[in-house]
């Protein structure tokens, strides 16, 4: 199953077992980094909706490049707001395979002074 599947992508599914495993109904905070932005979503798998999303592309944001650890500590801020707004104070931290490091560390970081907690 796992066979032909990259190192990224293996990490990505084992950090994602793990997060079902340990995650007792909770939302998602899953975020995808790319190398010019950054997206942030909260997920409820129960229902399969997403919650609340924040990232460098939106237009509040448009003119800053989501490179950077500032752009990233936005969008956890941001995406904290949306999530307190729509009820959801409690969430696991899918970090998609990336590695907890700069812009995902920065958004992560965050997000817990927005008040999400995780």
């Amino acid at each position: 199953m796992t066979k032909g599947m990259s190192l990224f992508e293996k990490r990505r599914r084992r950090n994602r077992t793990a997060l079902r495993a340990r995650g007792s109904g909770r939302a998602r905070l899953s975020i995808h980094r790319s190398g010019q932005h950054i997206y942030a979503q909260v997920i409820d798998d129960a229902e399969g909706k997403t919650l609340a999303a924040a990232s460098t592309l939106d237009k509040d944001v448009r003119g800053k490049t989501g490179a950077t650890a500032e752009a990233a500590a936005d969008v956890g801020k941001r995406v904290a707001e949306k999530a307190k707004a729509a009820g959801v104070t409690q969430v696991v931290f899918d970090r998609g395979g990336f590695l907890y490091h700069g812009r995902v560390k920065a958004l992560a970081d965050a997000a817990r002074e927005g008040g999400l907690e995780f």
